[in-house]
């Protein structure tokens, strides 16, 4: 099923919600999932809705990078599981001052470039057309440098004498939707040397030379690891098919702040907190010094993907931002060909404690909320671009018999 119809319409009123007896469970909640509308390890948003009903989700959250375009599929398909639908956005933005200061924010490899996610989008999708004037410009600016590799790739493909060719309209047909990536090139290229050879020798020897004589690190069964390694030695800086992003593409983060209110959405900084040393960046190493960046910037809420976070010290983090007032929730990304449990956990598989999965839930019902607000031309979570903390424990109230009602009808 797809829809575009309010889900919402026939709940009741808010008053009625708020009568509701507090629901007695604490569900199992993924609020950042990518899907093939910009690039994801499911084939369908239907695979991901039936994984999802499979390991016990009750929430699941869409956050393609600059498109909507999954949203009326993914509402027809929650309302078929009864998993409750985020509606999320992601962007790259580019922090000037940071870029020149030398500052990682929530990239560890480009100084000033930095994730936002937007939370909680109205749905059915409503607009102005400046917004989706940048969010084509967007969409189209990514698809011409992915264009661009891809006819460097056949360059070097044709130079080194490899029979292999590319298409970069095909491509879009096969692997991709509206939005083609860079992800999609290496799987591109993965398919068609698997399609070419049918043996793993062959196969390894024809990464090789797409390697430049380097060898695979990667077995030739872990598709996953093998597309990293093309992206790596093809698509990368220093690689044969690389082409830089346009700086001038990028919006800045007022510039998406304006685009996510404009389209019904709470702004949302993604974390990336520590790596598998225990380093963070430069922008996240001090909780203090980030929580008054954020607040400055009216972003008050945060999201984590617990699996590439050490337990220990994702639980000091999340505790502090939320006795601090802002939302955090979960997600998986699901944004590389590796197809992960949809349960979150953090890094080595270490589950989430209730105290973590409970900060969760409020995070969401939040969202929640504001998704039935917004939908039903009500105020939601935020007044112009400020957060309405001191009525956070309503928003959390209404949005648990919000999530109720649509996975109990």
């Amino acid at each position: 099923m797809t829809t575009n119809q309010n889900l919402f319409a026939d709940f009741p009123d808010v008053q009625a919600l708020l009568n509701q007896p507090a629901p007695d469970f604490l569900p199992e909640i993924n609020g950042h999932i990518h899907t093939p509308h910009s690039f994801s390890a499911f084939d369908d948003i239907e695979q991901a809705f039936r994984l999802a009903r499979a390991e016990g989700i009750s929430v699941l959250g869409i956050n393609d990078f600059y498109t909507t375009d999954g949203y009326a599929e993914f509402a027809g398909k929650a309302f078929d599981y009864r998993i409750f639908p985020l509606f999320n956005i992601e962007f790259m933005a580019l922090q000037a001052a940071e870029q020149a200061a030398g500052i990682r924010v929530n990239d560890p490899n480009n100084p000033g470039r930095t994730y936002l996610s937007g939370k909680g989008l109205r749905f059915p999708v409503a607009m102005g057309a400046g917004s989706r004037q940048k969010m084509e410009m967007l969409r189209d600016e990514s698809n011409r440098q992915t264009c661009d590799m891809v006819a460097l790739l056949n360059a070097f493909l044709q130079q080194q004498q490899i029979d292999l060719r590319f298409d970069a309209g095909e491509i879009r047909r096969r692997f991709a939707r509206n939005l083609l990536r860079e992800r999609h090139i290496a799987k591109a290229v993965r398919v068609a040397v698997f399609e070419k050879y049918t043996d793993d020798e062959a196969r390894r020897a024809c990464f090789t030379a797409l390697f430049g004589g380097k060898t695979p690190k990667s077995a030739i069964g872990d598709v996953a690891a093998l597309e990293n390694e093309i992206r790596g030695n093809l698509l990368k800086a220093g690689g044969p098919a690389f082409v830089p992003e346009d700086p001038s593409a990028f919006l800045s983060l007022a510039e998406v702040r304006e685009l996510v209110t404009d389209a019904g959405g709470m702004l949302c900084y993604p974390v990336l907190l520590d790596d598998p040393k225990g380093v963070c960046t430069d922008y996240e190493a001090d909780p203090r010094k980030l929580l008054e960046t954020l607040l400055k910037n009216d972003i008050y809420s945060i999201e984590l993907i617990p699996g590439r976070n050490d337990y220990q010290i994702l639980k000091l983090f999340v505790h502090f931002f939320h006795e601090n007032g802002l939302l955090v929730t979960f997600g998986t990304e699901h944004n590389t060909p590796q197809l992960d449990p949809l349960k979150v956990t953090c890094r080595g598989g270490v589950p989430l404690d209730d105290e973590l999965r409970q900060i969760n839930y409020e995070g969401t019902a939040v969202i929640a909320a504001h998704q039935y607000l917004v939908a039903r031309g009500l105020p939601g979570y935020l007044e112009g671009t400020r957060a309405r903390i001191s009525e956070k424990a309503m928003f959390i109230q209404l949005g648990k018999a919000v999530i109720s009602t649509f996975i109990n009808r």
